[in-house]
């Protein structure tokens, strides 16, 4: 069932991303035999071949700008919301954390890292460092390879290894890798909130989006369990820079403008994997971590002193408050 405070819209995303399909699920048992080239390949052809047919809801689908009924605007009174993610993927991610870390910094802005537990060694050991400056540490799967949601008796051995690394991470949010989502499944994670979903992106394997840019509340009506959402509003880094190849950061520019002009949330997600932090690097995949700090440099002075900066912990404790918009799945 879903509430009033969520578009009918919405709630038909909902439900129809909440699985992945069967070629999507043998695509990534294969994946691992595949070679770089020949994936990166695939993927790019896809997304060509799909912009346009995408135009009229990706970056922007307006509809997801509607506000939840009795929205009482954000903190402080500010124009609109902003959290800063990482997803750190690999081992090679893992080692770029303190560079990140450290632009943020620079630049007078915090986030959320969510790192995999068993994707690769010590994905704890920044973890302290982080802390004590103020980031977030949030659980990202249990390891990066897409199966994880390939059947619900998965998923459930899953939780159990999940929860064990929400408490000794004392995290109090997930995201599944690949942006795979099951919103009733969830429930069975012991989270404040989750962030595995978007509001708008059908380039991603489940496709579809939830259509908002403003967290929600997702509730089992048999246990009253809830978590709160909080869907990605800019499109991730590896997308636009990775598989597009854009070369500036225009598109960026567009979506946060729009989100601020809504009132909305702007979630930006990017990955330390597919940065490089000096001038030669050159990898097909990755791309400048100047264009990540252009990105906060425009927000920082374009719109100071109008947006609440959150961790994605205070954005979900701060939405659980207000008790807006609930989706029953």
């Amino acid at each position: 069932m879903i509430n009033s405070g969520l578009s009918e819209k919405a709630g038909q995303e909902i439900r129809e991303s909440n699985s992945l399909t069967l070629p999507k699920r043998f695509y990534y048992k294969i994946k691992p035999m595949m070679p770089d080239w020949l994936r990166l390949l695939l993927r790019r052809t896809l997304v060509h071949v799909q912009q346009k047919k995408y135009a009229d809801v990706w970056p922007i689908f307006k509809p997801a700008a509607a506000r939840p009924m009795q929205w009482p605007g954000w903190p402080g009174g500010k124009r609109f919301a902003l959290v800063l993610t990482h997803d750190v993927d690999s081992g090679e991610g893992n080692k770029k954390v303190p560079l990140l870390m450290e632009l943020d910094r620079s630049l007078g802005f915090t986030a959320t890292f969510f790192f995999v537990p068993e994707g690769y060694e010590h994905p704890d050991k920044h973890h302290d460092l982080l802390r004590r400056n103020g980031f977030e540490i949030g659980v990202h799967g249990l390891k990066h390879d897409g199966m994880l949601y390939v059947s619900e008796t998965t998923f459930n051995k899953g939780a159990v290894q999940i929860n064990h690394f929400i408490e000794k991470w004392n995290a109090a949010g997930f995201r599944a890798p690949c942006m795979h989502h099951n919103l009733a499944w969830h429930h069975r994670l012991n989270i404040l909130y989750d962030a595995s979903t978007y509001d708008t992106d059908p380039f991603e394997p489940q496709g579809g989006g939830v259509a908002t840019i403003f967290p929600f509340t997702v509730t089992d009506h048999a246990t009253g369990h809830s978590y709160v959402e909080l869907p990605y509003t800019l499109p991730q880094d590896y997308l636009l820079f990775g598989i597009m190849r854009q070369k500036t950061i225009n598109i960026w520019k567009r979506k946060l403008d729009w989100i601020a002009d809504k009132g909305g949330m702007a979630h930006v997600l990017t990955h330390p994997d597919y940065m490089f932090f000096n001038v030669n690097g050159n990898q097909a995949e990755k791309y400048p971590s100047l264009f990540y700090a252009e990105l906060l440099r425009y927000i920082k002075e374009r719109y100071d002193g109008q947006y609440w900066l959150a961790s994605a912990k205070d954005m979900a404790a701060y939405w659980k408050s207000t008790q807006q918009q609930s989706c029953r799945v």
